[in-house]
């Protein structure tokens, strides 16, 4: 029996359709990926189910009978909860407190705060989740903060869950954790949709796939009959590539880049502590951390966007601690920004303008402090080609390209510059399937060439398949540091929350 059947939906935001007549049925005790490329439309169908949503076309069906959604409240008296990737919780109140908030168990007129911590307590057990009911939220981890918004869903007797995304921001403990806990609700009946783009946690935990592109259905199918490389070129239309990046074959490998004994703080609270790091021609070095351990900080060293307050910053043996972030570029040290509309694009801008910018200034776009429309018209038609930016014209404003197409501009203005030293900085983030195989492959080429990497992802199988040594940052410093293959997945996550390879606290490897 189905206990979701959404038939024939169709969702348009003004001239765009966002779902094009879209047929997708769920089963009852199922694990479901909804899986496509950013813009697939997959969170807009999830969203018209959960009732954020209204369809111009189609109907919905649970478990068999024919419904009208009109908000959230609708879809959660017909057992629809739905876990968005940025959690509605109040830092403020308790772990039972932001479970129960709206439903609060009650003693006469007052809220009964020991029945709500017994209740979620019993509730947390039940699914072997560890949970103190009386801890703030605000004092919790991502993958806590996420077991507390699927006690919330199933305090409010939900039978069907939705996962928007839900490993975005998980270590591969915190992911393994959540696959435990998903694995169980499925086993006590309850049927679970996952919304991802991501290929290997389909394989390993869903039964089937529904795989979107472009907003109409491909295929559902068995995830016992078919592949990751399967999966992927129904996402994109295309075969691809899933093979890790062959060792680099440069001989030659000068020192490009070294750090010696930084430290940095902000708001007088340390936030890099005594790094000392070298990048030779040649390699990718991926910096493998939790978000927020130092990754924006170590970035903001090397290309002097914001200073450090001891140690030595040393590109070819050339000590560039005072250098600005312009005259580091000019050296040679490029910048792919973690941010690309707050730091590499101007949407406003087009592709044309975006493809110099923070390059105006050189002799080969300006003369006389007059832009070279000619030359910089050139540039940006060769990025644009070089990168197969999928845009009408080089006229055309960024914010009106796709994510992927933005990545590729900034990415086509770094590295046309041809710099020794590369901050990669979340290069795919944000980006679809195919054009993250695209970015990887002219990443490594420039290491090829001979260029130095410094790769940061929060994206560890990025850092894994990539990096021919992996560094492991947390709270500031590096905990570990080696050869690729001298790291499993589950030791490198265990440094990256401050634990060890043999699962004790503290200690790091050279």
């Amino acid at each position: 029996m189905y206990a979701v059947e959404m038939l024939g939906i169709t969702k348009r935001f003004g001239s765009t359709t966002a779902n094009d007549r879209v047929t997708l049925q769920i089963l009852s005790g199922e694990i479901h990926s909804l899986l496509g490329e950013n813009g697939a439309g997959k969170t807009t169908l999830m969203k018209i189910l959960y009732g954020m949503l209204r369809p111009e076309e189609g109907e919905i069906r649970i478990r068999g009978e024919r419904r009208s959604l009109e908000g959230p409240s609708d879809a959660i008296k017909l057992g629809i909860a739905m876990v968005h990737q940025h959690f509605m919780l109040v830092d403020a109140l308790s772990v039972a407190e932001n479970i129960v908030l709206g439903y609060e168990p009650r003693k006469g007129a007052m809220f009964d705060a020991k029945k709500a911590e017994a209740e979620v307590a019993a509730l947390a057990g039940r699914f072997g989740m560890k949970l103190d009911p009386r801890q703030k939220v605000g004092e919790l981890p991502v993958g806590a903060k996420q077991r507390v918004e699927i006690l919330k869903a199933l305090y409010r007797e939900a039978d069907v869950l939705i996962l928007d995304e839900p490993t975005a921001v998980l270590t591969p403990l915190e992911v393994g954790d959540l696959f435990r806990v998903l694995r169980e609700l499925q086993a006590s009946g309850k049927t679970i949709v996952i919304i991802t783009h991501k290929l290997k946690e389909t394989m390993e935990l869903a039964n089937r796939a529904t795989v979107l592109r472009g907003g109409t259905v491909v295929a559902t199918v068995d995830i016992a009959e078919t592949s990751s490389e399967g999966l992927a070129e129904m996402m994109v239309g295309r075969q691809v590539s899933f093979e890790p990046a062959p060792p680099s074959a440069v001989a030659d490998r000068p020192k490009l880049l070294e750090l010696k004994n930084v430290s940095m703080s902000k708001r007088r609270v340390p936030v890099l502590n005594n790094i000392d790091l070298s990048l030779y021609g040649g390699e990718i070095v991926g910096i493998a951390g939790v978000e927020g351990n130092g990754q924006t900080e170590l970035i903001e060293a090397v290309t002097g966007l914001h200073p450090i307050d001891a140690g030595e910053v040393r590109f070819r043996d050339q000590d560039v601690t005072a250098a600005t972030p312009l005259d580091r570029i000019a050296m040679g040290i490029g910048h792919i920004p973690e941010d690309r509309n707050a730091l590499g694009l101007v949407g406003a801008f087009s592709l044309k303008e975006n493809s110099i910018l923070g390059l105006q200034r050189r002799p080969a776009f300006q003369r006389g402090g007059v832009l070279r429309s000619e030359e910089i018209a050139s540039h940006a038609a060769r990025i644009r080609a070089d990168y197969s930016i999928k845009s009408e014209h080089i006229e055309t404003p960024a914010r009106a390209l796709s994510g992927g197409n933005q990545q590729k501009i900034v990415i086509g203005r770094v590295l046309s510059q041809n710099p020794d030293v590369i901050v990669a900085a979340q290069p795919t983030r944000g980006v679809d399937i195919g054009a993250i195989e695209y970015i990887h492959e002219r990443l490594v080429e420039m290491r090829d060439r001979g260029k130095a990497i410094l790769l940061v992802s929060a994206e560890l199988e990025e850092i894994r398949k990539l990096s021919d040594r992996i560094a492991v940052l947390y709270e500031g410093r590096i905990v570990a540091f080696g050869p690729k293959e001298s790291f499993t997945e589950n030791e490198l996550g265990a440094y990256m929350t401050g634990g060890s390879a043999d699962g004790k606290n503290g200690g790091g490897r050279e």
